[in-house]
């Protein structure tokens, strides 16, 4: 079934119809969540919040639009609130003037060797909008236009988010310890 008719079925109040849609996109979503986030948790309650607010806004969906974009836009919108907040909150949690930040673990069930951690670490150093550019373009292979009706920023600075994003980690990860060993 696709994408719209699941739509049309959730309009109708087939609760399940949504589900479908929620279980298609529930690992991209997570992944995208988590990416910008750096935490499990975090990420997960990103997504359901994204996921509830998709529901009660599918009335207001326009059919012109692909539900993913659609629905990427509003999880896109949760990632960047929710690192506002979380960055109002750090500042409050301050133990001998040294913040509290907690490292980015894995998501359940990945095994991660010793390159992915350090790519992981290593996005989590991003500025968020870089981090959100480049995660966009390569781990959901959008094209620019699409991030760009997502986000609402326009092309070419989408463009140059990505190439500063991606000469950013280049070499964050060419001067990593793990790398050269």
């Amino acid at each position: 079934m696709t994408d719209a008719e699941l739509v049309v079925r959730t309009r109708a109040g087939d609760p399940e119809a949504f589900g479908s849609l929620v279980a298609r996109y529930y690992d991209a979503c997570w992944r995208f969540a988590y990416h910008m986030l750096g935490e499990r948790a975090d990420a997960e309650d990103v997504v359901q919040d994204s996921f509830l607010r998709a529901y009660l806004a599918i009335g207001r969906y326009d059919e012109r639009d692909q539900f993913r974009g659609w629905l990427f836009r509003i999880l896109t919108n949760q990632c960047r609130n929710y690192l506002t907040s979380r960055g109002r909150r750090t500042k409050r949690f301050v133990q001998d003037d040294i913040a509290i930040e907690s490292a980015a673990a894995p998501p359940p069930g990945l095994a991660v060797g010793v390159e992915d951690d350090v790519l992981i670490r290593a996005l989590a150093q991003l500025d968020p909008l870089q981090r959100e550019a480049l995660l966009l373009k390569y781990a959901e292979g959008l094209e620019y236009s699409e991030m760009s009706a997502m986000t609402g920023v326009g092309e070419s600075a989408l463009k140059m988010r990505v190439k500063r994003g991606s000469e950013r980690l280049r070499a964050m990860l060419s001067a990593s310890p793990e790398q050269s060993s």
